[in-house]
């Protein structure tokens, strides 16, 4: 269940046709789900393009908002500007085990187009799933990033699956979520749309439409939490930009965040990557053409960016069910309450 689903309007700008970062053409999202008595975790992966990323390099940028987090691959990143990779979401815990099925997915796919691959960067974000999950034992690996790219579709699930799976977001059940944002510059129609690890923010602060929904449920269930999360934010577009300023465009999500009530506690990670899928990089050419949005008519991407934040989180929460972790732990699902 979305918000548009139940009637709930973020924001002044179009949504895409699947309301997701899938919108974007090309851009594909897999997901692995270990759902078991000790463990309620998994992995998430954004297939960038559909060709090979590493041949012709997506342009690419970070943000870290609040660094409380353990991700892999942003120094490239955003020393170089280039995305190479798939993008891979799982538990803390699992980032290691992530990384090198990754790398070893990028191997076989070198091998498989005839070229050598002495060094690639894989991107790995993270959020900690462990009050649901019994995250010690690292149940995420090999299996699970292979069938999560090899299930990649542009209409994918949300909610408590993949890096979802053991997610805590205001203080109920959080998960994964995506939106999108259409918008036309001069006689061309661009989009932006994001996917977000919802992990972070108290129940108390949850906010839905100026309304304090978050107070009304923690004053039922008599419970406070600090913000101890994480929430790693995910934008792709097809609109031509140079990697400063995606940088600035993907910043935006913190407007996103704080709309709902976020504040980027002290624990959390709250961490932005985006790419574009226009202006590739050519391998074979001495020079690189590109083309880039004027600095001046940045306000449509930056609005963007920050409604497909704020409801791909919205939609986190509500598409995810109740789920009961190792130690008896319930978060339940906020449309319990809104229904």
């Amino acid at each position: 269940m979305k918000a548009r689903e139940m009637g709930i309007t973020v924001g002044a700008l179009e949504a895409g046709p699947r309301d997701s970062i899938a919108d974007v053409a090309g851009v594909r999202v897999g997901h692995a789900t270990i759902d078991a008595e000790l463990h309620k975790t998994g992995v998430t992966v954004i297939l960038p393009c559909e060709d090979d990323p590493f041949l012709r390099k997506l342009t690419a940028a970070s943000f870290v908002l609040n660094g409380f987090g353990k991700t892999q691959g942003l120094v490239q990143v955003d020393e170089l500007g280039a995305l190479e990779t798939p993008i891979a979401l799982t538990g803390t815990l699992n980032v290691g085990l992530v990384h090198d099925a990754l790398v070893e997915h990028m191997l076989l796919r070198a091998e498989a187009g005839g070229y050598p691959l002495n060094s690639v960067n894989p991107v790995v974000c993270e959020c900690n799933d462990g009050a649901l999950n019994w995250s010690r034992e690292r149940a995420v690996g090999r299996k699970e990033v292979f069938a999560a790219i090899e299930s990649a579709s542009a209409d994918f699930a949300e909610g408590d699956v993949g890096c979802g799976k053991g997610l805590t977001c205001h203080g109920l059940k959080g998960g994964v979520g995506s939106a999108s944002r259409v918008f036309g510059i001069g006689a061309e129609e661009f989009t932006v749309g994001a996917l977000v690890q919802a992990n972070h923010g108290r129940l108390g602060d949850l906010a839905i439409g100026g309304r304090a929904v978050g107070r009304e449920i923690e004053a039922r269930l008599r419970e406070d939490e600090p913000d101890k999360g994480s929430c790693i934010v995910v934008f792709a577009t097809d609109l031509p930009l140079t990697a400063r300023q995606l940088r600035r465009v993907i910043k935006r999500a913190g407007v996103g965040l704080a709309r709902l009530g976020s504040f980027w506690g002290h624990g959390s990670g709250d961490i932005f990557l985006g790419f574009t899928t226009a202006n590739r990089q050519e391998p074979e050419a001495p020079f690189q053409s590109l083309r880039s949005l004027r600095e001046d008519l940045l306000d449509l991407p930056f609005r963007a960016a920050a409604e497909c934040a704020e409801e791909a989180v919205l939609n986190a929460l509500l598409s995810a069910g109740s789920v009961t972790g190792w130690s008896g732990t319930t978060r339940r699902a906020l449309r319990e309450y809104l229904e």
